[in-house]
Order: structure tokens, then sequence, then C-alpha cells
């Protein structure tokens, strides 16, 4: 790893603290971690969160990882994420039959990956992929976002949304993912019309099975 000293002496001036209690040296201490709330509504039976985004907190945290650049916050939400897999596979239920699952970021438009400068689900990916290289790989070049729609969060409507990203996702080199297992990363959902489409298009393309995971409904 290279020293990079610009970081240096901004981490000596503006030390990482933890984004809820600001104590600690950790974007997001265990403790707090620990108090979100979980998610107890089902989005669907293909598709697991971990916590509430109704909870003060978790808002606080997923927006400061897609709008303010706050990059470091995908690992402990990564770590979050893993540990929770760690258990549905252990007790073999959602998961029965899905070995060696291929992980897949929701991804984004070539404009908003533009404006945004990188896909807060890729980066989850990532961090999944350095804590279960053993379980896990990762391909970020299998579903594009080929065509821009307007943002999800604006439209309330379930059927709105769903239309509003219709032929928006596209897969690549389908021969990667043919009659393979595939875990489809999120940061959010909300009436699951993204993971849905997503879901659609990568069974269409030849998936054998999708499951999706995000961090907060």
């Amino acid at each position: 790893m290279t020293f990079n000293i610009k970081n240096f002496f901004f981490d000596l001036i503006f030390p990482v603290s933890c984004i809820s209690c600001g104590k600690n040296s950790e974007p997001l201490c265990l403790k707090c971690l620990n108090k979100i709330s979980p998610c107890i509504d089902d989005v669907s039976k293909q598709t697991i969160s971990l916590f509430s985004y109704h909870d003060p907190v978790m808002r606080k945290v997923l927006w400061a990882l897609k709008y303010r650049n706050k990059k470091i916050l995908a690992k402990p939400l990564g770590r979050a994420l893993y540990d929770r897999l760690l258990e549905e596979l252990e007790e073999q239920k959602t998961f029965k039959g899905f070995s060696e699952p291929i992980l897949i970021p929701i991804p984004m438009s070539k404009k908003r990956l533009k404006e945004r400068g990188y896909n807060q689900s890729e980066l989850l990916c990532k961090e999944l992929f350095l804590l279960g290289s053993d379980t896990f790989t990762l391909d970020t070049d299998v579903l594009h976002k080929q065509k821009e729609t307007p943002r999800q969060a604006t439209i309330k409507d379930r059927k709105k949304r769903l239309k509003n990203l219709h032929n928006s996702f596209s897969v690549v080199h389908s021969e990667k993912i043919m009659n393979k297992n595939i875990l489809l990363v999120d940061d959010i959902t909300t009436t699951g019309a993204t993971l849905y489409e997503a879901i659609k298009v990568l069974k269409k393309a030849g998936a054998h099975k999708v499951i999706a995971i995000t961090i907060a409904h």
C-alpha cells in the first residue's frame, strides 16, 4: 500500500469518527450499527433487507454514502451484509441449493455514474468480495443500465416505477451467468421495482437463481 501524504494530513485534521455518535475512530461504530432498527417487512421472497430505512440513523448513513462521498461507510455496511449472509447460508432456507453465487451490483447509468463518481452498490459488492472471496465471485460488467430514467425516489407508485424501469437494464456477456446463481446487491429498496426488473433481466439471460440483498427497506 502506498503512502498518501494528502490523505495522512486530511485524517490528522479531520479524524474519522462515527457518523451517528461522533465517537470512536470508525465511520459507523458497531454499537450504533447494532442500535439501528431491523427490517421487519418482507419485500419479496427473493429479497433480503437488513435494516429499516425509517430509522433516522440508517437514513443519515445511506444519504452520506450516496450523496456525500462517504465511501468509507461501505466498509461497515459490507460487513453487516456479510454477517447476515453467513447466517442465511447456515440456516439453508433462502439459500438452499444456492452455491458459488456471483455478486452483481445494481448498475447506474453512465450519466449518473459520471455525476456521482462511484456506484455505492458496487462498493458494497467489493466489500463483500473482500470478506468472502472463498464464497463469492464478483462481476461488475454483466448487468448494465442502458437507459437514463427519472430517479425512482421521485416516483411513489409501484406500477409507475416498473414502467419507468422497463427495458432500462441489459445483460452483456450472458455466458458468464448462464445457469449460475446470482446475488444481486443494492443499498436500498422501497417498492422493489428496481430489483424486480433487474432479476427479470438476469433470469431471461440465463441465470439459474437470483437473490437480492439490500442494506435497507
